[in-house]
């Protein structure tokens, strides 16, 4: 083309001169020619045959730009084979039609020839249409069984989310034949229906446990808040660990309002053991004395064992006995020690009495009978000292002397019981 534009520059043709493709005739008009023969493309009527050829092979030119430009996108699969056989067949139209100069015949082969490139690219999409519709086909199959699954789970933490998952994916899959995509549809929203009802039937059903746990709970709090001043230690500690368990029996209220209520629960409770534990402090700093007092009783009991003379043990034992009584009450840490080493010593002169009894038969009985004599006369003048400071008002001297009896009646007990033994 540039040969041809050199040579109309080098050498202006005259009217009616030719060119490769075309020619300027005597009355202005320009021709182009074609396998099918001449034909005008318009006329020129100012300037020369040069400029003349110039204006219709420039118009040429841009149509072989379009040309070339398409022809790359086509090829470079930048459009798809409707779209590009669409816009074939558009500057085709336009170039058989074209008013240019130009190797018009050429442009329209090159055009022709892209049909067997966009039947080919036609035929690879349709391959891979194919292939991506398997692969949906399968996926929609494993989304359906997985919502199938979850449809019967009571996951229902997780399972609104990865059913709202699937479903934004199947959104994105291709569609498969109509009958194929609608039965699995159906399949999919039944699946996720089903798990719908069921998740809004349970939470339904644990509104209501919540409710009934918040009335149920707003009375614990109103009854553990009223115990929460009373100074019955032993029955109300009783009182809230019962409390307590109809608390954990009656299972969780909505959470704001459970918490609220629990502290409101907890609150009438720490305050009652608080009160508890600062009364118990002050008794036992007031117990600690009694505990030194028994301590040296313990001292003076423990050298009792091992028992070498058993009447001046068991004598001994019943005096350290009254004493310990009335010593009073200790720190309640100390409680188990201190009782635990007198029940040793009491255990002790015990066994030796048995080993004593086993040795001498004939005097059994009547050991057994003095020993219930000597506890009921000793009882007895517990009590008579209990009637005197019950009539003195001296209420702590009663308790210690309801505290002896109770001891010696134990001993009593144990002494009837081996005398009826011998009597039997």
């Amino acid at each position: 083309m540039s040969e041809q534009q050199d040579t109309t520059t080098s050498s202006a043709p005259s009217a009616g001169q030719p060119n490769d493709w075309g020619r300027v005739a005597e009355d202005r008009t320009v021709y182009v020619r074609t396998a099918d023969g001449e034909r005008a493309v318009g006329q020129y009527p100012e300037g020369t045959p040069e400029e003349a050829l110039k204006f219709f092979t420039d118009r040429y030119d841009a149509l072989a730009f379009e040309v070339d430009l398409l022809e790359q996108r086509v090829k470079g699969g930048a459009l798809g084979p409707d779209e590009a056989a669409g816009s074939v067949k558009k500057v085709r139209e336009q170039v058989v039609d074209a008013h240019a100069v130009g190797d018009l015949d050429s442009l329209v082969a090159r055009l022709d020839a892209l049909g067997t490139v966009i039947a080919e690219q036609r035929e690879a999409k349709k391959a891979e249409r194919a292939a991506k519709t398997a692969e949906s086909r399968i996926r929609k199959e494993q989304i359906v069984s997985e919502a199938e699954k979850l449809a019967g789970s009571s996951d229902w933490r997780n399972g609104a989310n990865r059913l709202r998952d699937l479903l934004e994916e199947w959104k994105a899959l291709p569609r498969l034949d109509r009958a194929s995509d609608d039965a699995l549809w159906r399949r999919f929203s039944t699946a996720r229906t089903a798990y719908t009802r069921h998740r809004k039937s349970h939470f339904a059903e644990q509104n209501e446990k919540r409710d009934a746990a918040k009335s149920i709970k707003e009375k614990l709090a109103e009854q553990a808040e009223a115990l929460a001043g009373s100074t019955d230690w032993g029955a109300t500690a009783g009182e809230y660990r019962r409390l307590m368990q109809q608390w954990k029996a009656a299972g969780p209220a909505p959470r704001e309002i459970d918490d609220k209520l629990w502290k409101r629960f907890r609150g009438a409770q720490d305050a009652f053991f608080g009160a508890r534990d600062a009364a118990n402090a002050e008794l036992d700093q007031e117990f600690a004395a009694n505990a030194e007092v028994k301590e040296q009783i313990l001292a003076e009991a423990e050298k009792l064992v091992p028992v070498t003379d058993l009447e001046a043990a068991k004598k001994a034992l019943r005096d350290l006995a009254e004493r310990w009584e009335a010593a009073g009450k200790v720190p309640r840490d100390r409680i188990k020690e201190l009782e635990g080493r007198m029940r040793k010593v009491e255990t002790a002169i015990r066994q030796a009495e048995d080993e004593q009894w086993q040795k001498s038969d004939p005097e059994k009985s009547a050991r057994a009978d003095g020993m219930v004599a000597q506890l009921e006369a000793g009882i007895a003048e517990v009590e008579a000292k209990l009637e005197k400071a019950k009539a003195a008002g001296d209420d702590k001297r009663v308790k210690q002397l309801e505290a002896d009896i109770a001891s010696k009646q134990q001993f009593l007990e144990m002494a009837r019981k081996v005398s009826s033994e011998f009597s039997a």
